[in-house]
């Protein structure tokens, strides 16, 4: 059983969205945001299929201050897809999209309670020689007003950008 990596499309939102809705604790965002990842972030976003079904997906965009760091925002892979080390092969073919030919650094933000998260992005950053650093993201309180648990953020990098690796 072969995993086909492909840029999202429009089409693939709404199976985008069933599949983040049945992945818990993932927050679930609506059919039009999963649509607007599939499109307008095509290129900053990465799904995976097996047999025809969706199975995995990455949305992540460019800071705008900073077009050198790719956001993670979600990493989701169905349960079909686990333990094969799928989600760090998004994130490395993700990288060689175009558009993040000038990333050097990844972040994004993690629960406490999210092991399994921390756990892809420790093993992302050693592969890529790049341990992360951990600081406050979002608090419980301040931010989410005791509704959501706190929000650490991971920042992995410097590593290569994508133009160099392709050269070397």
């Amino acid at each position: 059983m072969e995993v086909k990596l492909y840029r999202p499309e429009s089409i693939d939102g709404f199976e985008v969205h069933r599949l983040v809705e049945s992945s818990p604790p993932l927050d679930p965002n609506s059919v039009y945001c999963n649509l607007l990842q599939c499109t307008h972030f095509d290129g900053t976003s990465i799904c995976a299929k097996l047999d025809g079904q969706l199975v995995g997906f990455v949305s992540g965009y460019l800071i705008p201050s900073r077009p050198n760091t790719l956001f993670i925002w979600q990493v989701v892979v169905a349960e079909r897809g686990r333990g094969q080390g799928l989600a760090g092969r998004m994130l490395d073919a993700l990288l060689e999209h175009p558009e993040c030919g000038e990333v050097e650094y990844i972040e994004t933000t993690i629960t406490p309670s999210n092991t399994a998260s921390q756990a892809l992005f420790k093993k992302f950053g050693a592969t890529h020689g790049a341990e992360p650093s951990i600081t406050e993201g979002f608090d419980r309180k301040l931010h989410f007003k005791d509704h959501h648990e706190s929000e650490e953020l991971w920042r992995i990098g410097p590593f290569q950008n994508t133009k160099t690796r392709l050269l070397t």
